[in-house]
């Protein structure tokens, strides 16, 4: 009997002592929350925000703002600062690398749902336009446990070892050890170089021409975006909502146009342009046909991505107004869009060609 009460109270110790660690573990990273799943920073820690699949949808459910910052990868290099100083708020940064309309407008909605927002800053990407109008956090394999509302799958969080080992520890250094600044979240620039020989590298030029597609072939697939967008835009009227289309470099136009797609991309902005500006509450700038910045390569990363001195520009513009569309001039202006395509194939790609500068997506076969 004794040897039983001996075996029984020693394993009764080890749960315990089990019992006890997980909830200490649990405890540590509910404390820490470097993913910002049940709170904002407590105990003087900094908001370090370096993977946004992770970490955004919690920063934006439990942080202090009044603006958004909102957009793909291209706005990642925003500082908040410019933003917070520009127009005085507090803003934060609603990003998804793919910037597909639905994501975005899923990143807004779980912000309107307990902040009032002053102002949303949103990039559209050409490409958003003519994406299917569905969310694609799960099916790219985004932590759905930080998404869904299921208490229960948030074991995956509270003992998951690279958040105990790995995150933490970085979250911690970066607070107390380091000169980490809040504003610039989610920014890659400083790890990335930027020039002809970066850009050139990464652009896989077709050696084929497709023919243009019909203007119209994303109609159904654009509608479904309007209608995500223009339903933002008309059940927040208190919100001031900035749109604008980057600064896409001359490469990706050359690819557009190689793609069939230049006409296409041209009449969806059309439409999308056209169905915002018609709320008193949204503004549309284009970025598209400012030839001084898009064809200097120095500028660029590769056919999209540019430096963060673009995207302070771009800012810098619409505080000036300029390169606004309104619906009086934004067929004109987009037609200029359209004239630049053109003109970077009839005159600017020549150069690169002449030059044996342009690598080729078969060279290899």
């Amino acid at each position: 009997m004794a040897k039983e009460n001996t075996a029984s109270n020693f394993i009764k110790r080890l749960f315990a002592i089990i019992l006890a660690l997980l909830v200490l573990i649990a405890g540590i990273v509910f404390v820490f929350d470097p993913f910002y799943h049940y709170h904002k920073p407590w105990f003087g820690l900094k908001a370090v925000l370096n993977d946004k699949e992770y970490q955004c949808i919690g920063t934006l459910k439990h942080f202090d703002y009044d603006a958004l910052i909102v957009g793909s990868s291209v706005m990642e290099n925003n500082d908040n600062s410019w933003y917070n100083d520009a127009y005085g708020v507090t803003s934060i940064k609603a990003i998804r690398s793919y910037g597909a309309t639905a994501d975005l407008c899923y990143l807004m909605d779980a912000a309107f749902k307990d902040h009032d927002i002053k102002y949303v800053f949103y990039n559209i990407d050409p490409s958003s336009l003519s994406q299917q109008a569905v969310t694609t956090y799960e099916s790219t394999g985004c932590p759905m446990y930080l998404y869904d509302n299921n208490p229960f799958n948030d074991i995956e969080y509270l003992f998951n070892k690279d958040v105990l080992f790995e995150k933490i520890p970085y979250q911690v250094a970066n607070s107390f050890m380091g000169d980490y600044d809040e504003n610039l979240s989610y920014n890659w620039a400083k790890w990335k170089s930027f020039g002809p020989e970066m850009a050139l590298g990464l652009y896989h030029r077709s050696r084929e021409v497709t023919d243009m597609m019909d203007e119209s072939v994303y109609d159904e697939q654009l509608s479904d975006n309007i209608d995500l967008l223009v339903s933002e835009v008309e059940a927040h009227p208190e919100t001031q909502f900035i749109f604008f289309y980057p600064s896409y470099s001359m490469l990706w136009w050359d690819m557009s146009y190689r793609a069939g797609e230049t006409d296409a991309v041209i009449h969806c902005e059309k439409e999308m342009t056209k169905a915002l500006l018609g709320h008193e509450n949204a503004r549309v700038f284009c970025f598209q046909s400012e030839e001084e910045v898009i064809t200097n390569l120095d500028n660029y990363m590769d056919t999209i991505h540019f430096s963060p001195e673009i995207n302070k520009r771009m800012l810098d513009h619409i505080l000036a107004g300029e390169y606004e569309l309104t619906m009086d001039n934004y067929e004109e202006e987009l037609d200029k869009v359209k004239a630049f395509s053109d003109k970077v194939q009839n005159e600017l790609i020549g150069y690169y060609e002449d030059n044996d500068l342009l690598n080729y997506a078969n060279e290899w076969e």
